[in-house]
Order: structure tokens, then C-alpha cells, then sequence
């Protein structure tokens, strides 16, 4: 029996910043936010990444409540830990300091394990005529291939 990935896509993150580098992290996750994920109702559309106590924790990602829950429910905008290597978290911390950069969820999905993951990026923000400039080759993009059929 096959089941079909669930990868939920922050799709906003592409127009608004430069992704430096990407970075695959754990994120401790309850049972009840897992089952909401694998139902596909997660969004990271407001969410980032902070720095606390030496640890990467992800805000503002919104994972609904599980219907079947009951008590056990879990805070749908908590905030999660990301897991990841000594090393990585150096490497960020270190690029972090540079000024303009940020950590940004880019999307969630499990591995072929079955665990929850997910793929951040470095990034800095977009300016008002970088955006244009990526329309315009989008529009570009779309005409050339309307004329190729």
C-alpha cells in the first residue's frame, strides 16, 4: 500500500526572500499535530525561525487541531523545536549575524521513515524591484511556453 507524500509548501517564501542555503532539520512534533499534518492541515505562511537558549525553534507555524482529539489537543501556533546538527546550528548562527538575513520554513514533509521534517532556508529579503524583475521572467516564462504548444 502506497501512500502519497504530504509536503505542505510554503509558497510565499520564493517571492519574498533569496534563499542563501537550505537546511533539513527534525521537528519535535505531538501526536496529535503529526496527525494533523498527515491530513494535510498545516500552513507556514506567517512562520520563521529564533534563536533561544542555544536551541532553533520554529513561530507562528500553524498546524490545526486534530478533530479526534479531545483533550490531548495540542496549541496550534506553539512554538516547535527544530532538530539539528552542532554544526549546522554553528554554520546558521554564524551566517545569522550577517545583517538583512533570516530563517524561513520553506516546506514540511516526512522522510521515508515516517518522521516530520523540515526544510528551512537562510535568506534575505527580496526588494520591491526584485520581485518585478522575477514577475516579469515568470510572465516570460508562461508566454514561451503558450507558444511552444
Amino acid at each position: 500500500m502506497a501512500h502519497e507524500a504530504i509536503v505542505i509548501k510554503n509558497k510565499k517564501a520564493s517571492f519574498e526572500y533569496n534563499f542563501l542555503t537550505t537546511y533539513t532539520a527534525g521537528i519535535m512534533l505531538t501526536g496529535t499535530e503529526v496527525k494533523s499534518i498527515r491530513e494535510g492541515k498545516a500552513t507556514l505562511t506567517d512562520a520563521f525561525c529564533v534563536f533561544m537558549n542555544g536551541d532553533l525553534w520554529v513561530k507562528n507555524m500553524h498546524i490545526s487541531e486534530f478533530k479526534q482529539g479531545s483533550y490531548n489537543n495540542h496549541e496550534p501556533k506553539r512554538l516547535r523545536k527544530l532538530l539539528l546538527n552542532k554544526s549546522e546550528m554553528q554554520k546558521i548562527l554564524s551566517k545569522l549575524k550577517e545583517k538583512g538575513t533570516t530563517i524561513i520554513p520553506i516546506q514540511l514533509f516526512f522522510s521515508d521513515r515516517g518522521f516530520a521534517k523540515l526544510e528551512i532556508a537562510l535568506a534575505r529579503g527580496k526588494k520591491l524591484f526584485d520581485k518585478r524583475e522575477d514577475m516579469k521572467k515568470k510572465d516570460q516564462q508562461r508566454e514561451i511556453s503558450r507558444v511552444v504548444r
